[in-house]
């Protein structure tokens, strides 16, 4: 499989001013193989050590940062020369290790030329609860499922993935059914790593199955492992419950359904674990679309989705005859697949920050709103070819000097006022004339 992270890590690898690199993101995104990818492609030798399984090595750090005893103590126990320039280290599961992070400090600051990567799957939450961070002395690279177009390139539709990246959009409507077709094979397996190769090597939707439902068993077996255990039961409740809150007609997280009476407060701390954990998203509302949009959100109201839209069909248990065979597969949720599809492809793109725009009466609600370069996008997402835009037309008649955006299963159309981008091209929203 290709990944577009490898031309990042390949750029870090020769910049003159390179820190330490800490690749962050869920379990079983990727991580290990993109490191271990670089490593076997770019360097002669890989120090790989993973303190997750090298029980062993947890303690290196502790009688001090000298960088010298710490490489001395690798090379004997890997019987390998570390050579600066000619090694990558690679620190996997770093967060295992205590004084893992703060030893990336030393490590640039007297030893300039050696490449090493920190990654771990927990890495947001160790982030989140340490003190002695060196902030400013590493480089960060968040790492998702595959996107759409790689998935395309895992496929072998290489060209029609350049199709898309080009914009060529005479192409992509004589090839319509293909592209919707695999667009709706996305859907179900995802981008998850396993599942992509699984399914590229024997089109089995059974097996991408049963390889989502072992990768929620490991999720669930971390929430147990790793998690305070006064919130694990929250956790549990808000995981399982994405799937019907995403279901309902108005997606805005209702505490309610975890639970008659919850309150907000009662599971604030649960939220955080799995965004930091990077399960969930929150997209946060917003009333009015000014810059900067983050002065407008309203952090008591938002929506959640999931790290990918195959795990989320996985936990909905949605079956991919019914699926894939039926026109089903856009609509699914009331629309939610699509719109996790939307998301994570942003995601991908490197926005940070999403939000929904609603009025303050309810009657009109926009799917997605951001910032990019200076420039807000508001975005409609239609789950199929029903294009009514009654919310669409109401956000632009408040704002009317902002051009608005609608992602469906329509071709590429641009109007006045509005441009329909099809969904499977939604990656290149940044790129658009207009």
């Amino acid at each position: 499989m290709e990944r577009k992270a490898v031309e990042t890590l390949i750029n870090w690898k020769n910049s003159k001013n390179r820190k330490p690199l800490l690749i962050y993101g869920a379990r079983q995104v990727g991580k290990t193989w993109l490191m271990k990818q670089l490593g076997e492609k770019q360097f002669e030798n890989t120090v790989y050590v993973n303190f997750e399984k090298e029980i062993s090595l947890r303690s290196i750090f502790e009688q001090d940062y000298q960088p010298q005893r710490i490489i001395k103590i690798l090379e004997t126990y890997f019987v390998q020369s570390i050579n600066p320039g000619k090694t990558l280290v690679i620190f996997d599961e770093i967060q295992e290790a205590k004084g893992g992070l703060t030893s990336l400090k030393y490590l640039r600051e007297e030893m300039q030329n050696l490449h090493v990567i920190g990654a771990g799957s927990l890495l947001g939450i160790a982030l989140e609860k340490e003190t002695s961070f060196p902030v400013g002395q590493v480089t960060f690279l968040n790492l998702y499922p595959l996107d759409f177009n790689e998935f395309l390139m895992a496929k072998g539709h290489k060209n029609l993935a350049n199709a898309i990246e080009e914009k060529d959009w005479e192409l992509l409507k004589t090839l319509r059914v293909l592209v919707i077709s695999l667009l709706k094979q996305y859907f179900f397996v995802g981008g998850m790593p396993e599942a992509v190769l699984s399914f590229c090597e024997t089109e089995s939707y059974q097996e991408v199955q049963e390889i989502q439902q072992a990768i929620l068993l490991s999720y669930e077996q971390d929430f147990s492992k790793h998690a305070p255990t006064a919130i694990i039961p929250r956790i549990r409740m808000i995981w399982n419950a994405v799937v019907s809150q995403l279901a309902k007609e108005n997606k805005k997280f209702i505490y309610g359904v975890l639970k008659e009476g919850a309150r907000a407060k009662d599971f604030e701390l649960a939220l955080n674990w799995l965004e930091n954990y990077g399960l969930i998203y929150r997209v946060n509302r917003i009333n009015k679309a000014h810059f900067p949009l983050s002065a407008y959100e309203d952090l008591s109201v938002f929506k959640v989705y999931t790290l990918d839209v195959g795990l989320l069909c996985a936990l909905g248990n949605l079956s991919a005859k019914t699926l894939i065979e039926n026109e089903q597969l856009f609509s699914e949720f009331k629309g939610a697949l699509s719109e996790q599809f939307v998301l994570q492809e942003l995601k991908n793109k490197g926005v940070k920050n999403l939000f929904y725009w609603a009025n303050d009466s309810g009657s009109a609600e926009l799917d997605f709103i951001l910032e990019n370069e200076n420039k807000i996008y508001p975005l409609e997402v239609k789950s199929g070819e029903n294009l009514q835009a009654k919310s669409l037309k109401t956000f632009s008649g408040k704002h009317p000097e902002l051009h608005c955006y609608r992602s469906s299963l329509s071709d590429y159309r641009k109007e006045s006022w509005m441009t329909n981008l099809p969904l499977y091209s939604i990656s290149q929203l940044f790129s658009l004339e207009n």
